[in-house]
């Protein structure tokens, strides 16, 4: 005679098993359902569990990570250094101070600075150091609900995705969002009736980085009434913005009282267009067109100089990853050694410089410069190729010699 649940009465089978008592027995099903009624929803339990600390380091230890990763820009690291300490530091450990009803409330960052500068670098660096999720967007591709293109909302869904659907894990994690400076608010001389990813998205944006529950699709996409959803709280997201603000030392000059009086007069203020953006104040952001409600959630401001042709040069090879380490270690699969002569290095260093893509561009011109030679490589075994100066202003060939010291 089959066992059955005497609770519920069913037969047990391979998806319901039995547990047995003393002339009694309860199914799996009934044993779930128990633990709800007394302990709540089991999902929930286990994504509590799921939450694990996120290990504090110093902002001194933060710094030396982006220093093997980000060349020069030592202030914007530290500001970065310190607001990321400090944010994990509000999450996991002001509960131990004396509970005085005072709340720590999060800094956001703000980065200001030229395209290929290290911004988006420096977040994803310390992202994987920390092991927490990071989400990248752009905020060129977000509009407003309703308009054609990407919903503010898919970034949380996207940093969702990032965290393999662990909410709790997503809602510790860390938003960068660039060109910031694209989406403000259209200016005297440019048409007002087409904002749609202007105030409106700058709007949207406020409500996820100031801290609030949001309902997010976990596939992404326009919301619809049938869809499921999830629900996250964006308090403990640590947003960072960035953007070129192009124009903006306009802006500061103006308002410094950057003018001439007279004649063979120095310009009172003159700066340099770096140490000008130092000067930034909340007010000249305004004037810019970022709305006040959102600047104010950015609390944290973190200037990136113009890189200049060393900084180029110290990119390409001192950097734990470099592109020429990187190079280095593809040729040498093929038992290949590569070099680059010093004055190849500058070369590489100016092109990039005249394109004004800062160090993204370096990656475009090494692969123009060693298609050629990397189509030859698996042929060159045993050999040692040397990029000269000439490789990269003419077009030339790369010097090509028998590696002595493989051979011997």
């Amino acid at each position: 005679m089959p066992k059955k649940c005497s609770f519920c009465g069913v037969n047990e089978d391979i998806d319901n098993r039995l547990l047995a008592g003393e002339d009694v027995y309860i199914c799996e099903n009934c044993v779930i359902s128990a633990y709800k009624i007394f302990f709540g929803d089991i999902e929930e339990i286990e994504s509590e569990q799921t939450l694990e600390e996120v290990e504090l380091f110093t902002p001194k230890e933060l710094k030396k990570v982006l220093d093997d990763y980000v060349i020069g820009q030592d202030d914007a690291k530290k500001v970065f250094a310190v607001s990321v300490y400090n944010h994990y530091k509000r999450i996991f450990k002001q509960h131990e101070v004396e509970n005085d009803d005072t709340e720590i409330q999060k800094s956001n960052v703000l980065f200001i600075g030229p395209t290929g500068s290290g911004k988006t670098l420096m977040a994803q660096t310390l992202a994987k150091f920390l092991d927490v999720p990071i989400a990248i967007a752009d905020a060129t591709s977000l509009t407003e609900a309703g308009y054609v293109g990407e919903d503010v909302e898919n970034i949380l869904t996207r940093l969702l995705q990032v965290a393999d659907g662990d909410v709790k894990k997503a809602e510790q994690g860390i938003i960068f969002i660039d060109e910031i400076d694209k989406i403000a608010r259209m200016g005297e001389n440019r048409s007002i009736t087409r904002d749609v990813s202007g105030e409106g998205v700058q709007q949207a944006l406020l409500k996820i980085i100031e801290g609030s529950v949001v309902n997010i699709s976990p596939k992404g996409g326009r919301k619809h009434p049938n869809q499921d959803f999830s629900q996250m709280d964006t308090s403990n997201i640590l947003f960072i913005c960035g953007g070129a603000f192009d124009g903006l030392d306009d802006i500061i000059k103006r308002r410094i009282g950057n003018n001439t009086l007279g004649f063979n007069q120095e310009k009172r203020g003159e700066k340099e267009n770096d140490e000008i953006f130092d000067l930034v104040e909340p007010d000249d952001l305004v004037s810019y067109g970022l709305i006040p409600e959102l600047i104010g959630r950015l609390h944290s401001f973190a200037t990136l100089n113009q890189i200049t042709k060393e900084n180029m040069v110290e990119i390409l090879t001192k950097p734990k990853n470099s592109i020429v380490k990187q190079y280095k270690k593809l040729f040498a699969i093929d038992d290949v050694e590569l070099e680059f002569e010093d004055e190849a290095l500058l070369s590489i260093a100016e092109l990039a410089l005249k394109r004004k893509t800062g160090a993204r561009g370096l990656r475009t011109i090494m692969e123009e410069i060693m298609l050629d030679v990397m189509y030859e490589l698996p042929e060159l075994s045993g050999y040692k190729v040397i990029i000269t100066e000439e490789v990269v202003t003419k077009s030339a060939k790369p010097i090509y010699s028998k590696n002595l010291k493989k051979s011997a």
